[in-house]
């Protein structure tokens, strides 16, 4: 089996799963209960969030458990607007950020009257830092970008973006960082609020993060209780969120050997498929991560190239898996104004430090041959 696809999700590591399954039988009293065991299931967790914050060099009293990147999206951009709308009801963020920023920011100016700029991308899927300065207003209080697009890979200079928002106190910052944890530098200064996910580092799913500095208040997205500062209404997730630590120390660990790694696969990959009759790279590695290439095998609709290569046991996706339900175009590939026969063939791979180069000799030679077979056959 080869596996291409950890943008999607990744393995959950063994490690991690043990330990798991042994805070689950030992711990599974509820954190907020007041006898010993309780108490002790709730210093665990405190400890892992202690653990988190140092590993991302905040304080802990910033870290917040949620579910899911999804929901930390929801409750750094929900949380924001409607604590701040007296100033103004005006968001600015991309037209190619995931669905859980796209869509949440669609509902509120559609539901609860709020304007939204959409920054557009250039063919590399780069927005323009002169018109995210322009785009500022005086009601503007929320900027909202993803680190990494975790559909064509490209990388957001957030060091610029952070120079550009902070000269507007009013403004908050919130970077979409789910792509971008354990695979690039993390550095919150000047970040007002920023979310991350557990299944993306080998990790469990059902488990997030969203970093809220202090200065910042947000009105919570689930209300009811005190759990999360009071933030996140309902009963702790206590193991899950204990174990967070242990997955985000892990993802961290080797760092710089990963990367190079990965590094090596991205380029040996991309000149395999430079190979190919038919296929473009979508994905400009001079703006794009190390993990992702988009591609598109012209004249092919990628869904089909994609369940023949199931059938040798190679997994690949079509576009981000929280859309791939869709059967139209994707958004990303859309916002990035490439001709249709290429946005519509569009294919997503991506690595990790266990991909190696027999995988992608045996990926490459299955899709020459996918595509010359089902040329015959259209």
């Amino acid at each position: 089996m080869i596996y291409l696809d950890y943008v999607a999700t990744t393995p959950l590591n063994q490690d991690i799963l043990n330990t798991y399954h042994n805070l689950l039988s030992k711990y599974f009293y509820n954190a907020d209960s007041m006898y010993d065991k309780g108490i002790e299931v709730n210093r665990l967790m405190e400890h892992s969030r202690k653990l988190i914050s140092d590993y991302l060099n905040v304080k802990e009293d910033e870290v917040i458990f949620t579910s899911c990147g999804s929901e930390a999206n929801n409750m750094a951009i929900k949380g924001v607007a409607f604590q701040y709308q007296n100033r103004g009801k005006h968001i600015i963020t991309t037209a190619i950020e995931h669905s859980s920023v796209y869509e949440t920011c669609k509902e509120l100016e559609e539901v609860f009257g709020f304007e939204v700029t959409y920054l557009p991308v250039d063919n590399r899927g780069c927005i323009s830092l002169e018109q995210l300065e322009n785009s500022i207003r005086d009601d503007t209080i929320l900027v909202s970008i993803m680190y990494v697009n975790n559909e064509i890979g490209v990388i957001n200079p957030i060091e610029k973006i952070k120079k550009i928002v902070k000269k507007h106190d009013r403004v908050k910052l919130h970077f979409d960082m789910v792509q971008a944890l354990g695979k690039l530098p993390i550095d919150l200064n000047d970040v007002d609020l920023a979310s991350f996910s557990a299944h993306k580092i080998y990790g469990l799913k059902g488990s997030g993060l969203l970093f809220k500095r202090r200065s910042t208040t947000i009105v919570p997205l689930i209300s009811g209780g005190q759990q999360e500062f009071g933030l996140r209404g309902g009963t702790s997730n206590a193991c899950t969120n204990i174990v967070f630590a242990k997955t985000l120390r892990l993802a961290l660990e080797n760092f710089d050997k990963k990367s190079a790694h990965i590094k090596k696969i991205n380029q040996y990959c991309r000149q395999c498929l430079k190979e190919i009759d038919g296929v473009v790279i979508n994905s400009d590695e001079k703006v794009c991560i190390d993990t992702i290439i988009n591609f598109s095998c012209l004249g092919y609709k990628p869904e089909v190239i994609l369940h023949d290569l199931e059938t040798k046991e190679i997994y690949l996706s079509t576009r981000s898996a929280c859309s791939s339900k869709t059967s139209n175009i994707s958004r990303i590939m859309k916002q990035l104004n490439l001709d249709e026969a290429i946005s519509s063939s569009a294919l997503r791979i991506s690595f990790s430090e266990h991909t190696s180069k027999e995988d992608i000799d045996k990926f490459c030679y299955y899709l020459q041959d996918s595509m010359a077979r089902l040329k015959k056959q259209r």
